[in-house]
């Protein structure tokens, strides 16, 4: 099952993965209406549901990994305007037509397309605007993910890039490469051998003890109607 991938590593993916640009929530904002009401879906431990909180925003933040939703009710305690909800993409549990904007963040790829993009219809008011998020890293398997995903849920999406360069010391580095759903965990056969290979890389490609990665932060965005009831 897609929800129990990431099982063991909401720690790591909370202190290790990149995070988003300031000029991303900015962006986002040119096409949202004050006031509106937000829907994150699989919201991980909450790093992009982080950006659109701090504006204030009603949001529900979806998640239906048990030790996700942990960590993001510690990453989202100081805001009481989100609503944390065991739910999945393909069943949110919301409440129809209740959304402005549905966001969802280094994550698509896991949804099934077709029943998500009803449940966009669904909780969806008319004309809502659904965004995609990823962070890409050059060579990295997310290029592929998102372009797979976001070819087959949207139509005519509006894209924009924006540069967020990543840089690792060697802790936050083994973290990192620890966060993936393909990771393995320190109970796994293949977890120090794994481990021994991301410090090689690190001693191959740091420099002053800092490596860097030219991560980009790509936006899709596209507004829907809802479906007749």
């Amino acid at each position: 099952m897609n929800t129990d991938q990431f099982t063991g590593k909401a720690q790591a993916y909370a202190d290790a993965r990149p995070g988003y640009p300031d000029e991303v929530m900015e962006y986002i904002r040119e096409f949202v209406q004050p006031g509106a009401v937000f829907a994150d879906i699989g919201a991980g431990t909450g790093i992009f549901t982080l950006l659109p909180a701090r504006y204030g925003y009603d949001i529900f933040a979806v998640e239906p990994n048990t030790n996700m939703r942990e960590r993001l009710a510690v990453t989202l305690e100081p805001y009481p305007n989100v609503k944390i909800v065991d739910g999945t993409a393909e069943r949110t549990t919301l409440p129809d037509h209740r959304c402005d904007v549905i966001t969802c963040a280094q994550a698509l790829h896991w949804f099934n397309q077709d029943i998500f993009r009803a449940e966009c219809r669904r909780i969806g008011k008319p004309g809502v605007l659904v965004i995609a998020i990823y962070n890409n890293t050059p060579g990295g398997s997310s290029i592929a993910y998102c372009k797979q995903s976001t070819d087959a849920f949207f139509t005519n999406p509006n894209v924009r890039e924006f540069p967020n360069p990543v840089f690792y010391t060697r802790d936050r580095w083994i973290q990192y490469m620890t966060s993936h759903s393909h990771d393995p965990l320190p109970s796994d056969p293949g977890y120090e051998s794994h481990i021994a290979e991301m410090n090689a890389i690190f001693d191959r490609e740091n420099a002053d003890g800092r490596l860097c990665r030219d991560v980009v932060t790509k936006v899709y965005s596209e507004r829907m109607g809802v479906s007749e009831d």
